[in-house]
Formats: structure tokens, sequence, C-alpha cells
């Protein structure tokens, strides 16, 4: 099977790596940027008010919460998603510590980990999660399609949808040097 260099961790000097501890500290400031704005957005938003133009068009802050998954889906499923949500990213991070990738791989893993995590605690410790970004333009492009909203997000969740497309993309990408896998 032949695979990216970028996907297979390949240790040389084009795809140096980072000290062991990085994915936990990346992790962990992305974790703590998340649970911060959900304090912020819960100790100044109203839920059910309207929505509050950061760049007018772009982005707006709007509380609201999600007891399910992306758009909803499993409402009413927040503590069983939350405690899978949390393997997910403990399993992430317990692989990048055991068997360290590329500075790529180690990035984009970490983001989707910490997005796993972040949402993780809402459930755990909420019973929800709290949801406060809202892009008007993704709205506009959603109602065009199915004629529904584009989701309220918040940083858990850029991180993994993020992190899944770099992944996404990175797999698809040409790499000049092919090697054969064993295993």
């Amino acid at each position: 099977m032949r695979l990216s260099p970028i996907l297979r961790g390949v240790s040389s000097t084009r795809h140096p790596r980072f000290p062991v501890w990085f994915p936990l500290l990346l992790a962990a400031l992305l974790i703590l940027a998340d649970q911060a704005l959900k304090d912020w957005a819960l100790a100044n938003l109203k839920y059910g008010a309207a929505p509050i133009p950061v760049i007018p068009g772009l982005l707006d802050w709007v509380l609201t919460f999600n007891t399910g998954a992306a758009w909803s889906m499993f409402s009413g499923s927040a503590k069983l998603l939350a405690f899978g949500r949390l393997l997910v990213g403990l399993g992430i991070l317990g692989y990048l510590l055991v068997r360290p990738q590329n500075r790529f791989l180690t990035v984009v893993l970490s983001m989707i980990a910490a997005g796993a995590i972040g949402n993780a605690i809402d459930g755990i410790l909420k019973g929800k999660v709290t949801d406060m970004i809202h892009t008007p333009l993704f709205s506009a492009v959603t109602q065009a399609i199915n004629g529904s909203n584009f989701p309220i997000y918040n940083i858990a969740d850029s991180c993994v949808v993020v992190g899944t497309i770099l992944l996404l993309i990175a797999s698809l990408l040409p790499h000049h040097k092919t090697e054969t896998v064993t295993e």
C-alpha cells in the first residue's frame, strides 16, 4: 500500500518532527482558548438574543447550545457523545505520544483531538455544548442549497472541521517520493 509521506509520519530532513510533548501543549492551548471563549459567551451573550455583528456579513456572536453532534444530530445525547469524544481525543493524543509523526500530521491530529476534548468537557460538565460563532456567509450558502442556516459553532468545532479538511486535502495531494509501506 502506498501512502503519502505526509500521512505516514516519515522522519527525514524533509519531514522533521516536533518534540514529543508538542501535541499535548498545542491541544492544551486550543482547549483553553475554546473554554475561555465559551465562558466569555456565557457571561456576555444572551440566549435567544439577536446576532451581534463582529465583522458584518462574515462573523456574528450568537449564544446557543447543542445537546447532540453537528447539525444537532443525536440531540439529547450530550453525555454519551461527550464520553465518546473524550475517548477519541485522548486516543489521538496517546497515539501521537507513542508514535510521533511529522509536523503537519502532529498539528492536524492535535487540532482534532483538542476539538473533541473541548466539546467533551462541555458535554460532561454541562450536559450541552456551548456554541457562539455564526457565519452569515456560510448560512447564505446553505440557505441557497437546502433552505437551512449553517450551524452556530465554537473553537472546538472549528478545530475538528479544519483539521479533518486539512487531513483530507493532504491525503489527496500527489507526492514526489513514493515508498512502499510493509506491515
